[in-house]
């Protein structure tokens, strides 16, 4: 199977020091979120033209390729579902005033709702309505995705308000054999191992659980597109487990490319950072991660991995067992306005968005940078002062550091240890002790290995 892929010989390519140095937060930040706005009006789902749609805007920031999966098609032990798609739904009193229109929210229609038109007494309607209690001004999000079903999300006061009588109720929709729509998008790098971004795309109107994952997601692609890398990048924009499942299952034979992966999600909170770690506990991607909040001067949380979440799950099952953490702010079911309508565009924050951004241009770094030397000078310490690489660092507010960082790389360069193993060990950012290589390794004292 093929994918879009960006060929890097056809650019001059910038470093990605380049880029992290030019890295301005407020204004990706600010990008990110105007992306978020343009999204946040869209009635998304598992399948559906709002997917569609939403894809089709993301290709303005990077030129990811649509691919269709028809229904009834079997991935592993799922079957892609028929293709749902809403045109119009509302509850109207006999007034005829519309007390839940999807028009005003889309979370207003039970996702994957069947089509309905009929009236009925406030009695037999209740069954298919559905409020927060707790958080009475708010709309829930619920769906109905593998069985036959409709109904309208209120909010409580809403709901409290209705009163005895007749009520017509219409969902305009279809359910009908059609498509899985996923967006995939791969960077060649100079070897073909792979870094897989992934996060889904199939919620309606909610910004930090969705849209916040899609946009920086893409954002993220749109840096890396045109710099020169070592590892290849493939992102996907899938509907949450069932799309996971379908790429799984249509790219087997590629899977042991993967090197690292990433889900992201829930990232434009003002939360702290949290990482969930992968199923193997420990992989590269788990140390990375960790490492790079630990010197982001943020708090942040890290988790181990449980059978629960995102897309993770599929990703880290025991027959696949990708080594695949999640990347997330506040995660899932852990801040109030998850899964309702108060995930809104208040909820989230371009400088959030901005950092999220800036983080995982930091792990990207430790992937890119990481190498394995050996000292050249190994019996004992080599005179770095007639080499000049006292003076180099001597005007500098952090000269202690920085020498120091240089004697643990000539320490531990015996080709037993790269630079993160290096950084975890002196406790130094990796940054710090990747230029501490490269200023031993002009003055002649390591070789690449």
């Amino acid at each position: 199977m093929t994918s879009q892929s960006h060929n890097k010989a056809d650019l001059a390519g910038r470093s990605l020091r380049d880029v992290l140095q030019a890295f301005d937060p407020p204004k990706e930040g600010e990008a990110s979120y105007r992306l978020i706005e343009t999204l946040y009006p869209i009635c998304r789902s598992i399948t559906g033209d709002g997917v569609r749609q939403s894809l089709g805007l993301l290709q303005r920031t990077v030129p990811l390729e649509l691919h269709e999966v028809p229904t009834g098609t079997e991935v592993f032990d799922w079957t892609i579902p028929k293709e749902w798609n809403i045109r119009d739904a509302y509850i109207k009193n006999e007034a005829g005033e519309r007390v839940a229109d999807f028009q005003r929210s889309n979370l207003h229609v039970l996702n994957y709702s069947v089509p309905v038109r009929r009236k009925m007494t406030l009695t037999e309607l209740r069954p298919h309505l559905f409020t927060l209690p707790e958080t009475p001004d708010w709309i829930p999000y619920r769906t109905c995705y593998y069985h036959e079903a409709w109904g309208f999300c209120l909010s409580q006061k809403q709901l409290e308000r209705l009163e005895e009588g007749e009520y017509e109720v219409c969902i305009d929709s279809s359910l009908e054999a059609g498509h899985l729509t996923y967006g995939e998008y791969r960077i060649q790098g100079a070897t073909d191992a792979e870094v897989l971004i992934s996060c889904h795309s199939c919620h309606p109107s909610l910004c930090n659980d969705n849209l916040s994952g899609m946009t920086t997601a893409a954002r993220l692609a749109r840096l890396l597109q045109s710099v020169s890398l070592r590892y290849s990048y493939r992102f996907l924009w899938i509907p949450g487990t069932i799309g996971s499942i379908t790429w799984l299952a249509r790219n087997e034979a590629i899977l042991s490319r993967i090197k690292h992966g990433l889900v992201l999600s829930c990232v434009g909170d003002p939360g702290p950072f949290t990482y969930k770690r992968s199923r193997q506990g420990n992989a590269e991607v788990d140390r990375v991660v960790e490492h790079v909040f630990r010197h982001s001067g943020s708090n942040f949380e890290v988790l181990d991995f449980s059978p629960y979440g995102y897309d993770e799950r599929q990703y880290c099952s025991p027959g696949i067992d990708l080594p695949m953490g999640t990347f997330m702010r506040t995660p899932n079911g852990c801040y109030p306005q998850y899964h309702t309508s108060a995930d809104d565009l208040t909820l989230v924050t371009p400088a959030s968005l901005g950092e999220s951004l800036l983080q995982l241009l930091r792990v990207v770094q430790v992937f890119e940078e990481n190498a394995r030397y050996l000292n050249l000078n190994p019996k004992c310490e080599p005179q770095l002062g007639r080499r000049g690489l006292y003076r180099q660092i001597g005007g500098t507010k952090d000269a202690a550091a920085r020498e120091l960082a240089m004697l643990w790389v000539l320490n531990l360069s015996d080709g037993h240890h790269d630079l993160f193993d290096i950084a975890i060990r002196s406790g130094a950012p990796f940054d710090q002790i990747r230029r501490a290589a490269d200023a031993l390794r002009e003055a002649n004292l390591l070789a690449t290995i």
